[in-house]
């Protein structure tokens, strides 16, 4: 490991460090909310009315605040990678069987379309799917009275692309970028952290990430890595081989 990489994986275990030691008073000041709105919420004195709104607002601000440590702390945590051959397929598939639940609700439409024979990447499988996790939030923001969600797959020469595509409001050049800045968000409740580590994650799996949006017109995010050679030299030679 390089000096610079032994300096960045101390700095972000030692900011993993501070998220989880706020976390703790952080989870015990939401508790005892919880409890304080749980006594007023019986109450119909106005003083305590007053107050029960208060409360509605700090916890709010709390639930804002873990928000951000999750998003944090995922993005720390891309500096530690366990490799295995993945299988994005069925990554994406397993997946949209946890994720379809949510966008039926919010009246989004599913399309998947993925080529099959996939040949597999060497990639830590929690995290692309985060990744991948990432750009459909994204995505579902961006159509917030439902729309049109489809993810492709496909070989893109000795690269494998997963391709997101909504048909949301879109981007505009000034926001596109500044998108893969830390901290940057359009959104006045946005961790700025969702689109950076996404690209953090690619870039650790020496993939590339490319955006095409226009206000409007929808945006299209495309991740490409590169296909395991051990997994494809370890195969029968014999399959390799094109009929003539």
């Amino acid at each position: 490991m390089s000096r610079y990489a032994e300096g960045y994986a101390e700095i972000a275990s030692l900011a993993g460090g501070l998220a989880h030691e706020i976390r703790n008073p952080l989870s015990t000041i939401s508790m005892n909310l919880d409890l304080l709105v749980e006594d007023l919420a019986t109450s119909d004195e106005p003083r305590d009315r007053r107050m029960l709104d208060k409360l509605h607002t700090v916890q709010s601000e709390c639930r804002h605040l873990e928000e951000i440590l999750d998003a944090f702390l995922q993005f720390a945590r891309v500096s530690s990678l366990e490799f295995v051959p993945v299988d994005l397929n069925n990554l994406v598939s397993s997946f949209l069987d946890f994720y379809r639940p949510q966008a039926d609700d919010t009246g989004i439409d599913i399309s998947p379309h993925l080529e099959p024979g996939l040949p597999t990447v060497d990639g830590d499988d929690p995290l692309l799917r985060q990744m991948l996790m990432n750009l459909c939030r994204n995505a579902t923001e961006a159509m917030p009275e439902g729309g049109r969600l489809e993810i492709q797959t496909a070989v893109d020469g000795d690269h494998v692309a997963l391709v997101v595509i909504d048909n949301g409001h879109g981007i505009d050049a000034t926001a596109r970028e500044k998108m893969f800045d830390t901290f940057f968000s359009t959104r006045p409740s946005g961790s700025g952290l969702g689109l950076p580590t996404v690209r953090k994650i690619a870039q650790a799996h020496h993939g590339t990430i490319a955006c095409e949006s226009e206000p409007g017109q929808g945006t299209k995010f495309t991740i490409r890595l590169p296909i395991d050679t051990s997994d494809q030299l370890s195969d029968d030679p014999g399959d390799n081989q094109i009929d003539s």
